[in-house]
This record gives C-alpha cells, structure tokens and sequence, in this order.
C-alpha cells in the first residue's frame, strides 16, 4: 500500500483573487446577480477591473482557500492546478507554497494568462465574483499524478472544476485513481448556479464517487431540486458517507446515515464578508476527520474557521487556525 504523504490533496481552479468593497448600485448598473459567480472573458473582466477601487489581491480559487485553510491548521497539504508562466502565475505559485503547501503543477508556457477572480463584496457582506478562468482551463489529465493521489489520504475537489471540460476529466481521473487506492474523494457543491448547469452530472457523481459532500443550503436544494432543506437533506442521506451542509447564521447539519447532527454557528461579533466561509469551513471539517474526530466536533472545528474568516475582508484566516481552534476547543 503506497503511504501517505498528504492528508488532504485539493484540485481546483489557480486563481488571483482581487477583493473589492462595492455598492448594490454598482452591482445593478452593470447588471450583476448579487452573490453569484459568473464567469467572464478578459475584456470584462479588465473593463470591470478598471471601474472598482483600490483592491486585496492574493492567491485564491475555492479548493485553494481551503487547502490554505487546512495548511493553518497543521494538515500535511498538496495543491494541483493551472497557472500561466506569467507575473500572475509566479505570485500564485509563490504564495501557496509560502505557506507550506506542496505544487508542483507545470506553468503553461502559451496560452491564456493566469485566471483572476474580481470579488466585489457588497455592504451586507455578500460576495459576488466575476472569474476570468484563463489558464485554469488548460488543467487536464495529464497534470494528475498519479503517484501524488495515491499518496493523499483525501482527495479534495472544487465543483467550480467542472466548468471546463480538460478540468472535468482531470476530476473524474483523480476520483478513479483515489478510490483504487481506497482513499476517499470529497467534493464542493461550489455555487447553486454551477449546481444548475450540471445537475444530472452532479447527482451522478455525488451517488456514485463521492464520500464527503459539502454544500450549502442553496446548492443542496439546487442539486436535488427540493422544495425544503429538510426535503434535500432525505435526498443526500445514503448518497455518501457524509454530508456536511452549512445554513449560514443557522450552523451546519451533518448527515451520515441514519447519523444526523445539527451544530449552531460559532458567534461572530460582525460579519464583515462572507467570502471563502464555505472554503475555510471545509478545511476546519476535514481537519477533525483526519485528527479522526467524531462529526458533530469536527461541524464545531469547521464552524470556529468559518467565523474567522468572515469577521475580514478576504478570503483566508487573519490568525493560525491551529491556535485559534487550540484556544476554543483545548
């Protein structure tokens, strides 16, 4: 049996996040859907660059906040994902190792540049996000090592990934590859609109690949078109091992088998912007299962890195989660 080197190995979109204070109003005069991700091609996503003020960049993307998450908590990590051999690129590749996490995707040398996510967070703290994925399409097959997966106890993946269709196969390969070695594969729901535009794909994969499944209350009913939360969560229960569904100021309910738990949310003194909260919840969730913690302690951990990181602008924790999580839990 190959041994492990990683408890956790996210795939996902290589992204520069720009993160900027917007006004609804500006959200209305260029006809943006409040809280969605939409994707956009360079032209927009320059224009709209040009028009916002002065901004947060960093290394970002969904899987990637989430393996930086993990990498603050302790966890031994690795990243897989496409930059360009650009500016962009080398600040992406610079950073995420910066903090301990494994990469060693090659750069494209052609191609679209390094995608770039432009988050326009609004006065309530909702996030909207405009992604220009440049060259996280080229991600393909090829860039899944085998050897690496083999050697990750979780594989964890982005459903932002299935947008591209070189990404989709890259998915699909290191889902096979982890379950030959029985290791376990976790997948997030991502956004409902991404739900939407691959429903049937979704529902195939979550029944038939997935252990771990992370969705919000909105991408949960989505993928099972319910009527409810409660009616979604009989819908997943059975599908995987375990579901973790997050309710935003409503905690989170886990659900594995006939096994349910429902955790309040960790208090938040002032909820500054909500981007990367599913991200850092899932880091703090799959931090208790590889500590082997019981579901209802891990919802807890999970919570806890939630609250951090809204409490912020940006998406990544302000503090070492490991302490933060130390100090509230012993």
């Amino acid at each position: 049996m190959t041994e492990i080197r990683h408890d956790v190995i996210g795939i996902g979109n290589a992204i520069v996040d720009v993160v900027v204070h917007a006004e609804d109003a500006f959200l209305e005069t260029e006809g943006l859907v409040k809280g969605a991700m939409s994707l956009v091609d360079a032209e927009r996503a320059d224009d709209l660059y040009d028009k916002v003020g002065p901004a947060v960049e960093c290394s970002g993307g969904s899987a990637v906040n989430t393996i930086a998450g993990l990498a603050s908590l302790g966890v031994r990590t690795a990243f897989v994902g496409k930059v360009r051999d650009d500016m962009l690129g080398k600040v992406f590749t610079h950073d995420i190792r910066s903090i301990g996490v494994e990469f060693k995707t090659a750069a494209a040398t052609d191609g679209p540049a390094t995608a770039t996510c432009l988050v326009l967070v609004a006065p309530d703290a909702h996030r909207t996000m405009l992604t220009y994925l440049g060259a996280c399409v080229e991600l393909g097959p090829e860039d899944i090592d085998e050897d690496e997966i083999a050697a990750s106890a979780i594989t964890y993946l982005e459903g932002y990934l299935w947008d591209p269709p070189a990404a989709k196969e890259a998915f699909v390969k290191a889902a096979a590859v982890a379950h030959a070695y029985e290791r376990e594969v976790a997948l997030s729901l991502s956004d409902p609109f991404c739900v939407d535009r691959h429903r049937d794909e979704f529902l195939a994969l979550v029944e038939s690949h997935v252990d771990i499944l992370f969705a919000n209350e909105d991408e949960i009913m989505s993928l099972y078109q319910a009527e409810s939360f409660d009616k979604a969560l009989q819908h997943v229960r059975g599908h995987c091992r375990v579901a973790a569904l997050t309710r935003s100021e409503r905690g989170s309910v886990i659900v594995s088998g006939d096994e349910v738990h429902v955790v309040d949310a960790e208090p938040v003194d002032h909820v500054v912007d909500t981007a990367g909260a599913g991200g850092a919840y899932a880091a703090g969730f799959l931090k208790g299962l590889v500590d082997g913690a019981d579901l209802a302690r891990a919802a807890r951990l999970a919570g806890i890195c939630a609250a951090e990181v809204i409490s912020h602008l940006g998406a990544r924790s302000e503090v070492s989660l490991g302490q933060l999580v130390a100090n509230k839990l012993g």
